[in-house]
């Protein structure tokens, strides 16, 4: 699996952008075509559940931190563990891009990923792979595109940009965790609202952090989302009927924290600049453990 792994990475140093644009239709026909059961994840609307079994690898932001995702590929071995369990399941929190010079490469890497074990790796949605009216700023894609595919890169971009829709709003353990990007849309009813697009829920599950300086929620700094507090988390959570949350979104020096009494776990896997953050973080973790909060997490936290 080490050497597949150095292939994937040689090839997305050598990818040309009518390959690179191919791949990008693909992974939007896969996901565009996903629905109810397929193996042991149900898929409704943009929400994937999953029974609380099997196991999960969890990477938060990359943006563009390719080294930090090879890193994390090579020391957990979860592709070899992908290709002797069907219930081994990859669960990417979003934001690949952007930031960081290896975009391309990053996105690259995770497609192949996808098109390898399409039952197992999910994608998410982060703010930078925002609709047009939540798009993040400064956006420098476009320009990374250009320079490593020249005459293709607007065609490779254009397609990438449509494959943003076809990204999962959430992954549901059930009766266990919530993963997300960003935040909690705090007006929703139920799971079947996190499967839709609506743009009022996109924009809090997109752009929205937990605060402790606030009980309910708060305007956010970022200029999108909202800043919510713990009495929204444990209203949402119940509604949901999970435990916790776990999200990205949110530098964090040690690749990490804690908020709301246990009750949300942030994980942000890319290091270095511009975040200038010490460490990343991904989770490594069973899915039938009896966990209870974040705090329980914390043993199965890998720092790189």
């Amino acid at each position: 699996m080490k050497s597949m792994l150095s292939t994937i990475v040689k090839e997305a140093f050598e990818v040309d952008g009518q390959r690179f644009a191919e791949a990008v239709d693909n992974v939007a026909s896969m996901l565009s075509s996903e629905s109810g059961e397929i193996g042991d994840i149900q898929i409704l609307g943009k929400l994937v559940s999953l029974e609380p079994k099997g196991e999960a690898l969890v990477i938060g932001d990359l943006h563009g931190d390719l080294e930090s995702l090879v890193d994390i590929l090579r020391e957990s071995d979860f592709v070899g563990r992908m290709s002797h369990r069907a219930n081994a399941f990859m669960i990417f929190l979003g934001d690949y891009g952007d930031r960081g010079v290896f975009s391309a490469e990053v996105y690259w890497l995770v497609f192949r990923l996808k098109k390898l074990f399409p039952r197992q790796v999910i994608l998410l949605r982060g703010n930078h792979e925002g609709p047009e009216n939540l798009l993040a700023y400064p956006h420098d894609l476009p320009e990374q595109f250009q320079r490593k595919f020249k005459d293709h890169g607007v065609e490779a971009y254009n397609k990438i940009r449509r494959l943003f829709d076809f990204l999962y709003n959430a992954v549901l353990v059930k009766k266990k965790c919530l993963f997300i990007h960003g935040g909690l849309p705090q007006q929703v009813s139920g799971i079947e609202d996190l499967g839709l697009a609506r743009e009022s829920f996109l924009e809090e599950i997109l752009w929205s952090d937990p605060t402790e300086a606030a009980a309910t929620v708060y305007p956010s700094p970022r200029g999108a989302g909202k800043l919510f507090g713990k009495s929204i988390t444990d209203s949402v959570l119940k509604k949901l009927d999970v435990k916790f949350l776990v999200r990205g979104h949110e530098p964090c020096d040690e690749g990490y924290k804690i908020n709301h009494g246990g009750k949300v776990l942030t994980l942000f896997s890319r290091k270095g600049a511009p975040y200038f953050n010490a460490y990343g973080a991904y989770l490594d973790l069973d899915l039938s453990l009896p966990l209870e909060s974040a705090e329980d997490l914390v043993p199965y936290i890998h720092k790189i």
